[in-house]
Order: C-alpha cells, then sequence, then structure tokens
C-alpha cells in the first residue's frame, strides 16, 4: 500500500509500528535520529512520515519545519507522533506543517485511522493536480 518513513529513536516502539503497519501491508522505512529521517525522506520520498518530537540530532520540529521549506519534500504528509502532548506543542506542530499530531501513549488502531485518513488526503491532493 503505502511507504512510511518511522522517524523514532526507541526501537522497540519502531519494531511495534513497523509490525503493526505491516499486517494492514504498509512498508517501513527506520530513521533514528533527524538527521537520518531528513536524509531519508530525500532518499525514499515516503508517501508519509510518523515523526517523534524528541530524537537527537534534530529535534522533530526542526525536521518538520526543513521538511517543509524543501520543495521536493514539502508535500509528504508528516503525523507527529511523540510524548509532548501541551497545547504548544501540539500547535506548533500543526503550525510548522504536521498532517496530524498523536500523542503517545497512542492506539494502534487510532493511529492506523489517522494514517488512512492522511494518505487518502494527500491521494485526493495528488489527483487534483
Amino acid at each position: 500500500m503505502a511507504s512510511i518513513l518511522i522517524a523514532e529513536d526507541n526501537a522497540t516502539i519502531f519494531k511495534l509500528l513497523s509490525f503493526r503497519l505491516g499486517t494492514v501491508g504498509h512498508e517501513t522505512i527506520w530513521a533514528q535520529d533527524g538527521q537520518q529521517a531528513l536524509a531519508a525522506m530525500r532518499e525514499h520520498q515516503p508517501d508519509l512520515v510518523l515523526l517523534d518530537v524528541l530524537m537527537p540530532v534534530y529535534d522533530g520540529f526542526q525536521v518538520l519545519k526543513q521538511a517543509k521549506a524543501d520543495p521536493a519534500l514539502k508535500d509528504i504528509p508528516v503525523i507527529m507522533l511523540t510524548a509532548l502532548g501541551q497545547e504548544s506543542n501540539i500547535v506548533k506542530g500543526f503550525r510548522n506543517g504536521a498532517e496530524d499530531y498523536v500523542v503517545k501513549p497512542f492506539s494502534f488502531p487510532e493511529v492506523i485511522a489517522r494514517i488512512d485518513a492522511a494518505l487518502n488526503r494527500r491521494e485526493a491532493r495528488l489527483a487534483t493536480v
């Protein structure tokens, strides 16, 4: 179905997400820090990015800001998936271009539904171009 980049420094969370996404037909790519996330976005052009905020090198907000400023990456939907659930962080995510914002701990069915919705919106945008 879709190629999803998971930018997450916690291997256990990546493995759980990767497994669950695989069961519904998605392929996953792993980036363990913000620098790897930007490089993987450029190299693989994923259909969607799940982006943690608390990562080494560049945090998720820095990655989001750089990705949305890059013409080659700006149209890739990004869902923030983070433990930072304060209103100010959520607002910052949306103001910097996040498609959605999910706070850890999360429900797999909810995350998959949000991914599906974001992918459907992306598909609709691409169809009108």
